[in-house]
């Protein structure tokens, strides 16, 4: 795959132009408060964020991501804000290379962490953020864009080995399929999540019990 693709820092107008686009065609996002403002990406690139592109071998745009500094009281760390793939190269690792690629531009820049949120019951995202990368999910935020929308916020350490794969000391359960996912489903998991993050555990991992249920895996952090 290296020889097909290969991670620049997009640096040009046309750029952060293409990558706009490819935001809105992946996500299917149709209206402007949905939107990515190139001019944004240019600001980001200037000032410290990631703005990551993946190119084919023709120099077409096919994966992006786009990050920034944060900051949570003494913590320092690079928030991923979004990373997109084209649909017709999902799977190839792609999605791995972008991470990697914005890892880099986070250690160059003196930060040893990375964050970044997902919907925790898509299972799919949860096994790469927590089994192939190694992230952990630290925290529980219900409706952070609005009803409807938890997220699990994950914290990468960029400079230590991953956790994955350790002997869990705990497990939730979720749906397998996200269109199995119920109100009720939703506030258990939610409870379940905030009783152990109060113990001061994480998710280190998710394992697939069967076709129709997942189970979050639990450890003290690293």
């Amino acid at each position: 795959m290296s020889d097909d693709f290969r991670a620049v820092s997009l640096d040009t107008p046309a750029q952060y132009a293409d990558a706009a686009a490819l935001y809105r065609e992946v996500f299917g996002y149709q209206e402007p408060d949905h939107g990515l403002n190139p001019r944004l990406l240019a600001a980001l690139a200037k000032n410290g964020g990631s703005t990551i592109g993946i190119l084919d071998a023709t120099d077409r745009l096919v994966a992006f991501a786009y990050g920034f500094p944060g900051t949570s009281k003494s913590a320092l760390y690079h928030y991923s804000q979004s990373a997109v793939v084209a649909a017709d190269l999902q799977g190839r690792g792609l999605g791995r290379m972008l991470k990697y690629a914005q890892r880099d531009v986070a250690l160059a820049s003196g930060m040893t962490h990375m964050r970044w949120t997902y919907d925790p019951f898509q299972v799919r995202n949860a096994h790469f953020n927590l089994n192939v990368l190694g992230a952990q999910a630290r925290w529980y935020a219900p409706d952070l864009y609005g009803p409807g929308t938890d997220r699990l916020v994950v914290d990468w350490n960029l400079t230590q080995e991953s956790s994955a794969g350790r002997a869990p000391v705990a497990e939730i359960p979720v749906p397998a399929d996200r269109a199995s996912v119920t109100d009720r489903v939703i506030a258990r998991v939610r409870d379940e999540f905030a009783e152990l993050l109060a113990m001061g555990l994480v998710a280190t991992g998710i394992h697939r019990d069967d076709d129709k249920t997942s189970s979050y895996l639990f450890g003290s952090p690293a």
